[in-house]
């Protein structure tokens, strides 16, 4: 076996007790237990400024911590209050397409559980498959269609660690029903508009996809598509931590050969900036509905 343990193909040295000694590291500098974490996708890096009586940590300053190595993914664990709820943020994820390995990618989820939260909320950016979608769009994620998993990697692979969850868990039910009602409503309060509700495919990436690809992941039912996301999702369900998801979408995928509209990274963040007023306003009252919803 190879002794980098960024290789992807490495099997998870991490025990619960050494994801614990990272939680402990945080707890130490910081009182605040937060019962929320939120993960923030490419262009959506400024929801923490909504943040209040906040510690940060960049990801480099956090022992046997990854770093994030993508545009638009400011690097810092950021441990504070929204809309007076204690939170935990992700200014940045990590992605399989980086190199590494998905025991990698998803170690923050259980840090974050360890630190003691019970929701978790995620961003990301995509693709929209859909042709109904619009740029611009928000996509409240009511399922996904994992390709990494079919294709063989799988972020619970490798021994499994009883403290955080089952050898096998369900993830028929990864997108907590109540909260996407809570979000469907709170985005209704704010008068938001272009809200879908789709089916999320995630890729491996760095790639875009092909003509073919899109056309067959649209045939099986997909809405949009990234590449992130669905990993950290399945590790919180083992974990016993519920989940609600969205997309911006941020360009339409090319299902057609003679198609101009090539996606590119730039195009991404450009969206994001033009949409964050409105993914603020959301993601700010969800997390001041969130404070009543009582977890089951």
């Amino acid at each position: 076996m190879c002794d980098n343990n960024s290789c992807v193909g490495c099997k998870n040295p991490y025990t619960y007790e050494d994801v614990e000694k990272i939680a402990n590291f945080l707890r130490s500098k910081v009182d605040i237990k937060p019962r929320i974490g939120l993960v923030c996708g490419t262009g959506l890096g400024g929801i923490p400024a909504l943040m209040t009586d906040t510690v940060t940590f960049p990801y480099g300053e956090i022992p046997n911590f990854p770093v994030s190595t993508v545009a638009g993914h400011d690097g810092k664990l950021i441990i504070g209050y929204l809309s007076g709820t204690p939170i935990v943020c992700m200014q940045g994820r990590f992605h399989f397409f980086e190199g590494y390995p998905l025991w990698k990618v998803v170690l923050p989820i259980r840090v974050m559980k360890i630190l003691g939260i019970s929701i978790l909320v995620l961003s990301n950016a995509a693709g929209g498959i859909n042709s109904s979608y619009s740029i611009g769009d928000i996509m409240f994620l009511k399922d996904h269609i994992n390709f990494v998993a079919l294709g063989g990697h799988n972020p619970l692979q490798g021994d499994n660690e009883e403290k955080f969850g089952p050898r096998f868990v369900a993830i028929n039910d990864s997108y907590d029903r109540e909260i996407l009602k809570l979000a469907k409503n709170t985005a209704k309060e704010l008068g938001i508009k272009g809200v879908q509700e789709g089916v999320y495919c995630c890729i491996g990436g760095p790639s875009f996809e092909t003509v073919a690809e899109l056309r067959a992941m649209k045939m099986l039912g997909g809405d949009a598509v990234g590449m992130s996301t669905v990993h950290e999702v399945i590790t919180a369900m083992h974990c016993g931590i519920k989940c609600f998801a969205f997309s911006l979408i941020t360009n339409k995928c090319p299902m057609e050969y003679d198609g101009k509209n090539t996606p590119n990274h730039e195009e991404i963040l450009d969206v994001g900036k033009e949409r964050q007023d409105d993914v603020r306003k959301f993601v700010e009252r969800l997390f001041k509905n969130l404070a009543q919803f009582k977890v089951k």
